[in-house]
């Protein structure tokens, strides 16, 4: 089975804070056996990094980790720092001009005993000199203890998930405006940050992609930086991943599309970034004042986290029931142990002589299992937060009839496609701004109704809300209206959702997108029915009334669409296709590359009657952007004899993608 590219990225940073020593052991549990801090073996240093390599280290690391490997400060690269001549300095940085500049002053200075300077992607020979050059003339050539090129320039966020953190990618390489050199050098970038994941990994991949575009050229430029690697070919892993490398154009519906699983929901409905969630919770007052709004803050990790690592996946309705199945069950074990130590301690009292051993083993598991509880109830508190953010947006309503256009049921009812969408953007009190933006959006691309027909819905649209705003069911106001005029942040946010969708128009008409209505959808239905999700949140509802709000009551019959049936996105068939192998399909169409094969070359040809050997682990990649649910679609494929990764240029939620749709235009 394929190893966690995040446990092998947090290997190379254990090593490269124990200064690059190669004999350091890696424990089977995914922490690391190490002397302990400050001893001789471990010694006390400071880590400098820069933003970009800080956002690689804090998915990894927690700040008592890095103590833990005898780091004493963890400082940013451009902040002011003062002068610890007695302890030496792990530089993690990006290799820029501006960066070694910085490096070169600090040995200048002698801020620290010794500097060793570990680069968190290749550095080119000409700043290697002049950095050379720089610590020469200053005459601080000796305090350099050491330079390395890491090759971890990316985001491990779970152990199945990575983004390359590249900002506005879809924009870079589908602007009018881009230039041939910023291409070149953006198609280098993600080239770079793919042989990071591959060299991580030590694994060579057989690379697959379609042909022409930004997925042939990072594909080939990867493909020729393995093969001419001095050590990669000569790795002892002979297991193979398969690399697929996709365009976000072949599939524009997935990243703008309302969602209905806990993960995505989170991400598309509350702050989220670098697992961590934000979001703000209102307290009543005593004696009826205004409620306090206070502002919560908690990083979350899929891994680690039972609730979250066996529910993010799940639909709504599902995790909050199991949220309230499992926290009334640790709460009836937590009141069990505390009766069964209070009626122990009183027996003992009156009684000499009586075997404690079990009251002790009560009294040890106890610690573990309010963990366990209070991991439980910050869940609750999520799941509160986006039941408010769903049922003030009414967001089912949208989800189920994008659900409806992307899977086809409207194929041969056009009208009734139009009808029904424009009865919900019409309707002000149904979703935001972005929300109806969104659903336009779905049924530009999912359909293949009639160019009129689109220009209606968008005319309704803009009028609806240029004249009627949008329902704030949170507002204070009788019924909690407030139509009429837009904010000035909305009136933006229609400005630039109305150029998104001129940019997909344009590109539908020159058929440079396939709409999703021509293509084939599979689709597999939950094991709970739309019936179930009211008893489901009935429940919930019923467990947690202390800490419910009258808007979750109010919500708890809006969500049971959420169960219905999920079809197979756009990246997920072709992954699927070349797994199985398909005749007809991808398979026959992508590019193979092949870095063990000299040339360069596409080796499709070569292979065709040829019997292949089963795909056992697959690393999906996306240019342009990816999000939660394509990542959440994608283990559809997955079973116990094939993991399937996923990354991508960057991870967008559905606003970001939006911004950046009408940024292109």
């Amino acid at each position: 089975m394929a190893s966690s590219l995040k446990l092998s990225q947090l290997k190379a940073v254990n090593r490269m804070l124990a200064f690059n020593n190669e004999s350091i052991e890696d424990d089977v549990d995914d922490t690391f056996r190490l002397p302990p801090a400050g001893s001789s073996h471990n010694q006390w240093k400071i880590l400098i990094y820069d933003v970009a390599c800080r956002s690689i280290i804090s998915p990894l690391m927690s700040v008592s980790q890095l103590r833990k490997r005898g780091v004493t400060l963890h400082l940013l690269l451009d902040s002011e720092r003062e002068p610890i001549p007695d302890v030496p300095a792990i530089y993690f940085i990006r290799p820029t001009k501006e960066n070694l500049a910085i490096v070169a002053q600090d040995c200048a200075k002698g801020l620290y005993a010794r500097t060793h300077l570990n680069f968190v992607t290749k550095l080119d020979r000409s700043l290697m000199e002049d950095f050379a050059r720089l610590v020469v003339q200053s005459g601080s050539l000796e305090n350099v203890a050491s330079v390395h090129d890491q090759y971890l320039d990316f985001t491990c966020l779970e152990q199945k998930l990575f983004s390359l953190s590249k900002k506005n990618s879809y924009v870079l390489y589908n602007s009018t405006t881009a230039t041939e050199q910023s291409m070149e050098h953006a198609m280098n970038e993600i080239a770079y940050g793919l042989f990071s994941v591959v060299a991580t990994r030590g694994q060579v991949p057989i690379i697959r992609c379609p042909k022409g575009g930004a997925p042939e050229m990072v594909a080939r430029k990867l493909n020729r930086m393995i093969a001419e690697h001095p050590t990669m070919l000569r790795s002892q892993n002979h297991s193979r991943p398969l690399l697929v490398i996709m365009d976000r154009n072949s599939d524009l519906v997935t990243p703008v599309q309302h969602t209905s699983t806990y993960q995505a929901l989170i991400d598309d409905v509350l702050k989220h970034n670098a697992n961590r969630v934000e979001f703000e919770v209102k307290v009543e007052q005593e004696g009826g004042g205004r409620p306090k709004i206070l502002e919560k803050k908690y990083d979350l990790d899929a891994d680690e986290d039972p609730f979250y690592k066996d529910h993010k996946f799940q639909p709504f309705p599902e995790a909050i029931e199991q949220n309230g199945v499992e926290l009334q069950d640790v709460t009836e074990r937590e009141q069990a142990i505390r009766s069964k130590t209070v009626s122990q301690q009183q027996v003992q009292q009156h009684t000499e002589g009586v075997d404690s051993s079990s009251l002790a083993t009560a009294v040890d598991s106890l610690p573990a299992l309010l963990d366990r509880k209070k991991q439980l109830e910050i869940h609750t508190s999520i799941l509160q937060a986006v039941m408010n953010q769903v049922a003030a947006r009414d967001v089912p309503q949208f989800y189920e009839l994008e659900s409806s256009l992307a899977t086809g049921v409207y194929k041969n009812d056009l009208p009734k496609a139009q009808e029904d969408v424009l009865a919900l953007v019409e309707d002000p009190s149904k979703g935001n701004v972005e929300d109806k933006l969104r659903l336009v959006i779905v049924y530009c691309l999912a359909s293949t109704t009639a160019s009129s027909d689109i220009d209606a819905v968008v005319e309704a649209l803009q009028k609806t809300l240029e004249t009627k705003g949008v329902t704030d069911k949170n507002a204070p106001t009788a019924g909690g209206a407030t139509h009429g005029l837009l904010s000035k942040e909305d009136r933006q946010k229609l400005a630039s959702g109305l150029q998104a969708i001129h940019y997909l128009r344009k590109l539908r008409s020159m058929h440079m997108i396939t709409t999703m209505a021509s293509s084939e959808f599979q689709e597999t239905t939950t094991t709970s029915s739309g019936g179930d999700s009211t008893d489901m949140l009935s429940s919930f509802m019923a467990r947690a009334t202390n800490q419910a709000s009258g808007l979750l009551a109010k919500a708890t019959d809006k969500v049971s669409s959420m169960l219905g049936k999920i079809h197979k996105h756009r990246a997920t068939q072709v992954v699927e296709n070349l797994c199985e192998m398909k005749p007809n399909s991808e398979d026959e169409e992508y590019l193979y590359l092949d870095p063990k094969v000299k040339g360069d070359v596409d080796v499709t040809n070569m292979l065709r009657g040829m019997a292949r050997a089963p795909v056992r682990d697959v690393i999906a990649f996306m240019i342009g952007g990816g999000c939660y649910a394509e990542y959440q679609n994608l283990q559809m494929v997955a079973n116990e004899g094939r993991t399937v990764s996923y990354g991508s240029t960057e991870l967008v939620d559905s606003c970001e993608f939006l911004a950046q749709l009408g940024q292109v235009s």
